[in-house]
């Protein structure tokens, strides 16, 4: 078990919403070890409470005074009612994991009102792996706590999304068409760190445009993808108006993402790349609770600047590259976006071993970089 940055609110109700896979059951297990622990993948439990909402109650002992944690809460989303009921009348403390918090929205459900509060678990960060962080094991598979624990990583990932496919497709009956649904992730993998064009996807994976804007809304649902969109803020220049797409794990990509004779090998690894710093930021931002917002910043001319976070903290600007050396051409897009937006702090992370500056433009290697990311978020 590696130790995670987020820590739990010591007297309120929580939910807690991630990927499979990301380690929240293990945390909350560890974390609340004296807690009742109700999980909604047991087949029997699911059928009593999905016919019958209103026994939850049955299942918490007349004595419970400590917390009580709800597996997977989104395949009977009619308990949060429940919960709101018994947080009300008993004052018990719920934890609530999921793999989609906007699942539990769409059917209508509003996360108790403010009783609870929501946090996010991601793939490992460095920091929370500590000396077992390597830089070239977690470009090629990710950060996912078993990627890193599993004697066979890659087959790991393989069964890992097979399970998507299984699990939370087939049985949440989000699609009927499994076969086009997988053909449909790896034409996606192609987009991965790229402005996404949702016809071209549709055209590759020979399924209609509305189809895979549906798919698209499945893989967001499930936490297993985000598209970020371009940061137009009192913009000085006509922007980009498609956001950027990233599958949340860079293991999860590389699995995805077929590569045939005609593949450049630099181009699956510069998004590889650009993915791992990506999750990181989200890691670490959503741990620390430092409540920047996501964008990416491309000009009509095709300027752009990987990440932009903007928030209470200020606007941070990363441009991410896995070249070893550094030119100073490639700082000008950082440059640009400085010259707009003045009070940002801009910094080029690669895949060399010296940190150095251009102009206002801090260069630091990704390793470092990840070390220090609460610090440079802060």
């Amino acid at each position: 078990m590696y130790s995670r940055l987020i820590k739990a609110p010591k007297a309120k109700s929580f939910f807690l919403f991630g990927p499979r896979g990301t380690g929240k059951t293990t945390w909350v297990k560890t974390a609340f070890p004296k807690a009742l622990y109700l999980d909604l993948l047991e087949a029997e439990l699911f059928n009593d409470l999905l016919a019958n909402p209103q026994r939850l109650e049955n299942f918490i002992p007349r004595n419970a005074g400590d917390w009580i944690i709800i597996d997977e809460v989104q395949r009977v989303p009619e308990l949060l009612n429940e919960v709101h009921r018994l947080i009300e009348k008993y004052k018990y403390k719920f934890i609530l994991t999921g793999s989609s918090a906007r699942k539990l929205r769409r059917k209508g459900f509003n996360l108790l009102g403010g009783r609870a509060l929501t946090y996010a678990m991601h793939p490992l960060t460095a920091g929370e792996l500590g000396k077992d962080f390597d830089l070239d094991h977690s470009l090629a598979f990710g950060q996912l706590p078993s990627a890193y624990i599993e004697s066979d990583p890659k087959k790991y990932l393989e069964s890992y999304v097979k399970t998507y496919l299984e699990e939370e497709i087939r049985q949440e009956g989000l699609t009927r068409n499994l076969a086009a649904f997988s053909r449909f992730l790896e034409a996606a993998s192609f987009s991965q760190g790229s402005v996404l064009n949702i016809s071209n996807v549709a055209n590759e994976c020979g399924v209609e445009r509305k189809v895979v804007e549906h798919y698209f809304a499945i893989l967001e649902d499930l936490l297993i993808a985000y598209r970020i969109p371009v940061f137009a803020k009192r913009a000085k220049r006509r922007m980009a108006a498609h956001p950027k797409f990233y599958f949340f794990d860079t293991g999860v990509y590389r699995v995805l993402r077929p590569k045939g004779p005609l593949d450049m090998p630099e181009q699956i690894e510069g998004a590889g790349f650009e993915t791992l710093f990506l999750q990181e930021l989200m890691a670490v931002n959503d741990a620390l609770d430092l409540g920047y917002t996501f964008y990416y910043w491309r000009t009509a001319y095709n300027t752009e600047v990987d990440f932009v976070l903007y928030g209470n903290r200020g606007i941070r600007a990363f441009e991410v590259k896995r070249a070893g050396r550094v030119m100073k051409p490639m700082t000008n897009a950082l440059t640009s976006f400085c010259k707009d937006y003045p009070m940002s702090k801009a910094y080029f992370i690669y895949g060399g071993k010296r940190v150095m500056r251009e102009g206002v433009v801090d260069i630091i290697p990704i390793v470092d970089a990840l070390k220090d990311l609460p610090n440079i978020l802060s």
